[in-house]
């Protein structure tokens, strides 16, 4: 027998609330309450707005879908499958088990149909306004000569934990100054943190808050109301100068025994509790991982749905190619991850005889990229001025015009780094830049930036205790060493112009996130054009019967070779080693690294910072030289040698070991 639509409406949404229960109860872990208070939303969305093809999850103009509240993910798993995506009922019951495509929290790039990685709260909700601010670029760009190959929303889910986080209210704050018309949040608002109800600790009025931030608010009283939440959402999409955000009233772990509780929130129902829910709501009780065969149209018609846009897209591809087939190279460019010929060509030709702060040496790498990839975009956390990462020749991102590739941050360092996640999941190359002493304050999006396998550029001035007369809240020591501790995060420290543009090339080409540490000072040239910066480090200056080797990132390479050259009076013969990149280093030959770094030579590093992860590098027997306490308010030359950077500390330390 022919069900309504309405039925068949609420039959999808039943069968997402018990996919994800019985995810749950299966692997004896995870969240329950968001997917039965918030399957309602998710389905409208998928079922009513969103423009996707399950068979081409990547195809560039679809909407893109968050789940912020990434511990939610049950809910995402069973919209993936009903909607025909790659992920298999079997995927589904192994949720959370190793090997699966259903891991505890969405990651992207692991599950088709997961638009970024969520589960920190509040990183969603500003990978969302990035993806949104490229949305907005690429269309100002590339809808040209009546073609129109951008043209889709960004849309997520977000939860009261979400707002709670510092970094969604900073990007929220900047996404309504930007006017991102085509970014609308679904607010599952149950008021229930993990701890208990939300007034414990949450209570201000949401609505008017994001009202004065810009954004268009509505709110659907009930969030079972299907009807309501479309047209909340078609009311939004109309909104073109606001992101939107609906407030919509749920109540979490709906239907169970436990609902409107925080003990729904993180734990299986328990047999005798999903029992229950399964009878109040109508579902058969023995029933698991149940899709009724009524449901078997919802994917068959998306992808049928997805054809349609797929074709339609490429015919105004085709309409932008023949307009303008430079622009529709690049934007395959954007499409596929790659890079144009010769982007680097420029780079390559500068000239690198003129001694200078690496921050500057960094400007002019920047702005040589950008020359030859438009796409690449980016800005600071206040702080262009100071961190050199301007872009010469291009206008500013603002609400009035979404072209410029100047993007202004404001004072707010994590929202700024979850946003270039944001951009860089959009297929941008995007960074961020701030001193190096506040990457603290962006650490979970610099970390997420690496797990996610992004291109994020991280660029990091004013790198140690040069900072001078600020002092010791300004001045940076243990930051290097912390960055370095993130998997997969290369971090870059040149020691001078030549490498300072060797670095950048590098950290551009290789595509994965990199952070780029330069000076605030002035710093000698020492390295050439032709150093073997790509190896992570390479012998600077070299004896035939050296003694000791002298190993060092940054601006301690100057400081190395004055030590040389002190030591070579004192009849010792030194070996210098810059080290620009120490996980590049660890990733050569053994022999190269041997060749280097010889076994039976002695060794001293030398970096402005904490001493910590060096010993890997110098052995048991070697001294590091470094920062192991905070700085002190003075100008900086006085502070380094105040800290023991010093010739004749490094002397001294060197006559101990050769002796």
């Amino acid at each position: 027998m022919n069900q309504t639509v309405a039925a068949i409406d609420q039959l999808a949404v039943n069968t997402l609330r018990f996919l994800s229960v019985d995810m749950v109860e299966e692997a004896n872990s995870g969240h329950p309450g968001l997917p039965l208070g918030a399957a309602p939303m998710a389905y409208a969305l998928f079922a009513k707005q969103m423009r996707f093809h399950p068979g081409q999850p990547d195809w560039f103009d679809r909407d893109r879908f968050i789940l912020s509240p990434g511990h939610g993910s049950a809910l995402q798993y069973a919209l993936l499958h009903i909607f025909g995506y790659d992920l298999s009922l079997d995927e589904l019951k192994k949720f959370r088990q190793l090997g699966s495509k259903t891991p505890g929290h969405p990651e992207a790039g692991h599950t088709a149909g997961v638009e970024c990685t969520t589960g920190p709260l509040g990183q969603g909700f500003a990978n969302g306004v990035g993806m949104a601010m490229a949305e907005a670029w690429l269309a100002k760009r590339y809808n040209v000569g009546g073609a129109k190959v951008i043209d889709h929303f960004t849309y997520a889910i977000v939860s009261d934990g979400d707002l709670m986080e510092g970094v969604a209210l900073e990007a929220a704050s900047l996404a309504g100054h930007l006017r991102l018309g085509k970014l609308i949040y679904l607010y599952d608002s149950n008021d229930i943190s993990l701890d208990g109800p939300c007034d414990l600790s949450f209570g201000e009025d949401t609505a008017a808050k994001f009202r004065a931030m810009g954004w268009h608010v509505s709110e659907v009283a009930d969030g079972n109301d299907l009807e309501d939440i479309h047209q909340k959402v078609e009311e939004a999409r109309g909104v073109t100068d606001q992101p939107s955000l609906i407030i919509v009233k749920t109540v979490i772990g709906f239907g169970s025994p436990l609902a409107g509780t925080s003990k729904v929130h993180g734990a299986p129902i328990g047999a005798d509790g999903v029992a229950e829910t399964k009878r109040n709501l109508g579902w058969p009780e023995d029933a698991k991982f149940l899709v009724p065969d009524e449901l078997a149209s919802l994917s068959a018609d998306a992808g049928s749905k997805g054809n349609q846009l797929v074709d339609t897209w490429s015919d105004e591809f085709e309409k932008l190619k023949s307009f303008d087939s430079a622009l529709a190279g690049e934007l395959s460019h954007i499409m596929n991850g790659t890079l144009p010929d010769g982007w680097d060509s420029e780079l390559l030709a500068l000239d690198t005889s003129q001694e200078m702060a690496t921050r500057d040496a960094g400007k002019i790498a920047l702005n040589a990229i950008a020359n030859k990839v438009p796409w690449f975009i980016g800005g600071a956390a206040d702080l262009a001025g100071s961190t050199k990462t301007q872009w010469s020749g291009s206008g500013n991102f603002s609400a009035n015009d979404h072209e410029g590739r100047n993007l202004f941050f404001g004072v707010r360092e994590h929202a700024m780094g979850a946003i270039v996640n944001g951009l860089c999941h959009h297929g941008m190359r995007a960074l961020g830049s701030t001193f190096l002493v506040f990457s603290d304050y962006m650490r979970g999006s610099i970390r997420l930036s690496s797990l996610s396998h992004l291109s994020s550029l991280w660029v990091f001035t004013h790198d140690s205790v040069f900072v001078g007369e600020d002092g010791p809240t300004h001045q940076p020591i243990e930051h290097v060493a912390a960055l370095r501790l993130i998997p997969g995060l290369k971090v870059y420290r040149p020691a001078d112009t030549a490498e300072t543009f060797a670095c950048w090339r590098e950290a551009f080409a290789s595509g994965r996130a990199a952070a780029i540490i330069e000076t605030r000072q002035k710093v000698k040239n020492y390295a050439t054009s032709n150093q073997k910066v790509d190896n992570g480090a390479y012998v600077l200056r070299d004896s035939a019967d050296a003694q000791i080797v002298l190993v060092a990132s940054g601006s301690e390479v100057g400081l190395a070779m004055e030590s040389a050259d002190a030591l070579a009076e004192k009849g010792v013969h030194a070996r210098v080693v810059s080290m620009p990149c120490r996980e590049t280093f660890m990733e050569q030959s053994p022999e190269y690294r041997s060749d280097v770094l010889p076994g039976e030579l002695p060794r001293i590093s030398l970096e402005a910072g904490v001493t910590y992860g060096w010993r890997d590098v110098i052995g048991d027997n070697g001294i590091a030289i470094g920062i192991d306490r905070f700085g002190t308010s003075a100008p900086g030359d006085v502070a380094y040698a105040e800290m023991g950077m010093t010739v004749n500390h490094v002397v001294d330390a060197a006559m101990r070991l050769v002796n």
